[in-house]
């Protein structure tokens, strides 16, 4: 994918009001004890409570304007004591982040965990932490979870933009290494496509990559459908998605990059 392909014109800051409120919906009259197949040994309250809690701490890293990685974690979550009042507090935890960003500058310098070091990496982070989430609740609920497009694109480019520093919390990708190998995630819906290189030190996107240049592997599928491999929610091998090349690299990948 060239530079100027991204961003993808995503608000991200009003994406993750749209997605929190999905969530909101799917979870409202469920019950909160059903196990969430997607994140082995979590029921939906689990999840719920993940989300907000991810939404209220980025909020406070955003006011905070932090500059260096957080000694704490310390944030009143002000959850209520009875699971019925999840759906709700979720809700509102989207009104923390929203007065958050509004108070924040998205192009202000800040610490980040990934490759952009501004605010905006926050909220982008937000969003796709809830959009997954939001997927793994409607999927243990038997929904069929539908991912706008342009979101899909985004949120691939921003899993593999910042998978390699991912090690502190996803010990496996420290495994991602090759003797310059390439893998290929084409997108059949659209023409977007994105080449990893495996080196022997380290591993990342190659921006630079020509988009007709062979590759040693190569896996194709909707956006959607590939934003949710890349995260671990589908097998490569489903029947969603087409590929060729180095099954053994492509194996090697999808066991070690998933977070």
């Amino acid at each position: 994918m060239k530079k100027s392909d991204h961003p993808h014109h995503v608000d991200h800051r009003t994406a993750v009001a749209v997605e929190t409120a999905r969530f909101v919906a799917a979870v409202k009259d469920a019950d909160l004890v059903t196990a969430v197949p997607s994140c082995p040994d979590w029921t939906l309250a689990d999840l719920v409570k993940h989300t907000g809690s991810v939404q209220r701490w980025f909020s406070v890293l955003l006011r905070a304007r932090i500059q260096e990685p957080p000694r704490k974690r310390e944030v009143d979550l002000r959850l209520p004591d009875q699971q019925d009042g999840y759906a709700d507090w979720l809700a509102e935890s989207a009104t923390v982040a929203a007065d958050a960003f509004a108070a924040t500058d998205p192009n202000l310098p800040m610490w980040a965990w990934g490759a952009d070091q501004y605010a905006r990496f926050w909220a982008r982070r937000m969003l796709f932490e809830t959009l997954l989430h939001r997927v793994d609740a409607e999927l243990a609920l038997g929904l069929r979870p539908a991912i706008d497009r342009p979101l899909a694109v985004d949120g691939i480019d921003e899993f593999l933009v910042n998978l390699p520093s991912a090690t502190f919390f996803a010990p496996d990708v420290a495994n991602l290494r090759g003797p310059d190998k390439t893998i290929r995630f084409r997108a059949t819906d659209g023409d977007e496509s994105w080449v990893v290189r495996l080196r022997p030190d380290s591993f990342g996107l190659d921006t630079a990559h020509p988009t007709t240049a062979a590759t040693d592997a190569t896996v194709q599928g909707t956006a959607a459908d590939l934003l949710l491999l890349v995260y671990g929610r589908l097998p490569h091998e489903a029947e969603a998605f087409a590929h060729e090349g180095d099954e053994h690299l492509l194996a090697h990948w999808f066991a070690n990059s998933a977070f």
